[in-house]
């Protein structure tokens, strides 16, 4: 088992990529979708690969980590996906955490955390949040994912999103 509490700080690359997920979740909202984003930065922080949510679609499975992820395995082989970062605005549910794991992606940022997105969601049907940090997953693995977040600065701003949705 490793050890995924090892937390990193947020760099001004991760900052300027969680406003970019922020953007992102308010446009899945816009789209009628519930209001999350994510992207993966490569090695350098240059934004990759995007996706918002997609549960008129999707419905349940329709992640915004879980597109990236799925698209980002497609694309890059292992090893360069284990130099990514996986940037998005609220922590990783248990799936899209497996999602990421399953990738390869060796790196996550999130913003806000999965308890305050309860919070915020109650008891609505169409999100009915686990209280299952993302390390619990991570750490159950055999590869090591690096996880900054949650980030106080943006919370207050991801929660926004999310305000009069649920």
């Amino acid at each position: 088992m490793l050890d995924s509490q090892n937390r990193g700080q947020a760099t001004e690359i991760d900052l300027r990529n969680l406003r970019e997920t922020m953007k992102i979740a308010q446009e899945s909202r816009a789209a009628g979708n519930h209001p999350f984003g994510a992207l993966l930065a490569g090695p350098d922080g240059a934004v990759l690969l995007a996706s918002g949510n997609t549960f008129k679609d999707d419905k349940g499975v329709g992640h915004a980590e879980m597109n990236v992820a799925r698209d980002a395995a497609k694309a890059y082989s292992p090893e360069f996906l284990a130099e990514c970062t996986l940037v998005t605005s609220v922590e990783p549910c248990c799936m899209c955490a497996g999602g990421t794991y399953w990738a390869g992606i060796g790196r996550l940022v999130y913003g806000m955390t999965e308890k305050r997105l309860a919070e915020l969601t109650g008891d609505n049907p169409e999100n009915l949040t686990m209280d299952m940090p993302c390390e619990h997953i991570f750490d159950a693995g055999q590869r090591k994912v690096e996880v900054v977040g949650p980030v106080p600065a943006l919370e207050g701003e991801i929660a926004k999103a999310h305000e009069g949705f649920w």
